[in-house]
């Protein structure tokens, strides 16, 4: 029993990525895997200087410590020479909170307190490399000027923290250290609450790959959401700026973020990156599907959205060569009639002014006049789609497969409408129209298709991309659609594992 226990050390930093949290924890195999996307000869450089602009558990810059003290042992024989070095000269980090900066430090100096005698390196003071600084947000019209933050929701005492994050804060990053790095190294907080409509969350991560691109380092990696690469509130500047930066030489990308983080249901999944100052190119793509590893060389821009997955490329491209219409074209915009998910109708109509409305509790009857928006679909034939995809957080189900849609599809005739909660096709010409697109829509062709474009758990118009308009007086088959579109025996197959049967 006794040998048993010694020989048990888990890595407290493998628990605390397995904890479930707001601040998704990096775990040591993965930040292992990050820093293997750099040259290793980076770690035996004792002038290389690394910067973590976001520390939480201090993982990334103890991973780092371990490399460099033993790629500079021939350099600096002696050891505490070494990590004197090392850390005083090489090492520097910006926790994100007072308790990750005690974290942090605990990590990579053994000690909370990096000027105590349990420091494997003396320092001066309490902070050593690794500082933490209370900001306060700016406010301009009730949001911060740097990050958006709400003003209700973070202006705060002393009591508690603000998540006014110092690299983000300032119009000068470089001025936080006032030195250069050879190498920008993090997982930035994902995101803040903007206090808006269905309590909105608005992406910060971008904030930290933007600021850490102005200090031009020689190498920048970052693991962040994939939600960028199709959607992501106020995203559209930051997806179009990075699909075209061709330094951006490698990027993983896994599917279903419990492959990365265990714990953790990330919308839309996660990926890291690496962007090569002095060196351009097309970018080494890689998918990680349940274990599996498909990597491509290709260009991020290729396409209007970021496609992530490998196989689908060849599908895409013989698809866009018919050049015709996107389906996207007859989408509605968010929330088409302006109608709140919260608002309820009478059970019967009551006057002669009423048409009906569908709901996530059903149908009901309101007033014409109740609708703000999407007046030229009132009178027309169209088809309600929701606005949530089938899958949790966009994982996909325990055999890999997707489902995509729900089985909300309904064709909604003249003075039908719906919430918020949908999206509208149309407007179309008459029902047959209506009843043939969910025909359309229900294939695993169609299917598969938005899969491509899809980011998260919600559908837009831009998850139709893919999808081309048709010859809507038919009714449209997988196998019809197969053939026009020429898929080969292993496209075909492809479509049919990843995506489920549909009623």
């Amino acid at each position: 029993m006794s040998s048993m226990i010694t020989g048990y050390n888990p890595d407290v930093l493998s628990c605390l990525a397995n904890l479930s949290n707001d601040e998704v924890f990096t775990p040591p195999e993965i930040a292992n895997a990050i820093l293997d996307l750099l040259p290793q000869e980076l770690f035996s450089d004792p002038n290389t200087k690394f910067l973590d602009p976001a520390c939480k558990s201090g993982v990334f810059l103890r991973e780092i410590a371990k490399r460099l003290i033993d790629g500079l042992a021939d350099q600096i024989p002696d050891l505490q020479e070494r990590l004197d070095h090392i850390f005083h000269e090489q090492l520097y980090g910006i926790a994100i909170t007072e308790l990750t900066s005690l974290l942090s430090r605990r990590s990579l100096y053994c000690t909370k307190y990096p000027n105590s005698v349990y420091s494997v390196c003396k320092f001066d003071d309490q902070s050593g490399n690794i500082r933490y600084k209370r900001i306060q947000h700016r406010w301009k019209d009730s949001r911060c000027a740097f990050c958006g933050a709400s003003q209700d929701q973070y202006e705060r005492d002393d009591s508690l923290e603000t998540h006014a994050y110092e690299f983000i804060h300032t119009i000068k990053p470089e001025d936080v250290f006032e030195m250069k790095f050879d190498v920008i190294i993090s997982n930035p907080p994902y995101q803040l609450d903007t206090g808006g409509s269905g309590r909105q969350a608005k992406p910060i991560y971008n904030l930290f790959i933007q600021q850490a691109l102005k200090l031009n380092p020689r190498y920048m990696t970052m693991i962040i959401p994939s939600r960028w690469f199709a959607g992501g509130m106020g995203l559209d500047a930051f997806r179009n700026s990075m699909m075209n930066n061709t330094h951006i030489r490698y990027m993983v990308d896994y599917t279903n973020a419990k492959d990365c983080f265990p714990q953790n249901s990330i919308s839309g999944g996660v990926c890291y990156f690496l962007w090569d100052r002095d060196n351009t190119g097309s970018c080494n793509f890689v998918n990680i599907i349940g274990g599996a590893r498909i990597e491509k060389e290709r260009w991020l821009n290729e396409f209007p959205v970021l496609v992530r997955y490998n196989d689908a490329v060849d599908i895409l491209r013989k698809i866009a060569s018919k050049k015709e219409q996107s389906l996207s074209t007859l989408i509605s915009a968010i929330s088409p009639f302006g109608l709140s998910t919260k608002i309820r109708g009478e059970n019967k109509p009551f006057q002669n002014n009423n048409i009906r409305m569908f709901s996530s509790a059903g149908e009901s009857y309101i007033d014409k006049s109740q609708v703000l928006k999407g007046f030229e679909y009132i009178d027309a034939y169209k088809v309600m789609i929701s606005q949530t995809g089938a899958e949790h957080a966009g994982e996909p189900s325990k055999d890999g497969t997707y489902k995509v849609l729900t089985s909300s599809l309904r064709t909604l005739g003249p003075n039908e409408v719906c919430t918020h909660s949908y999206l509208i096709i149309g407007p179309l010409d008459n029902s047959t129209f209506g009843d043939n697109i969910i025909c359309y829509l229900k294939t695993k062709f169609v299917r598969f298709l938005i899969l491509q474009a899809m980011s998260s758990i919600h559908l837009t118009k831009t998850t139709f991309t893919f999808v081309p308009v048709q010859d809507f007086s038919l009714s449209w088959s997988d196998e019809a659609l197969y053939k026009k579109y020429n898929l080969s025996n292993s496209e075909i197959s492809l479509i049919e594992s990843m995506i489920k049967d549909m009623e």
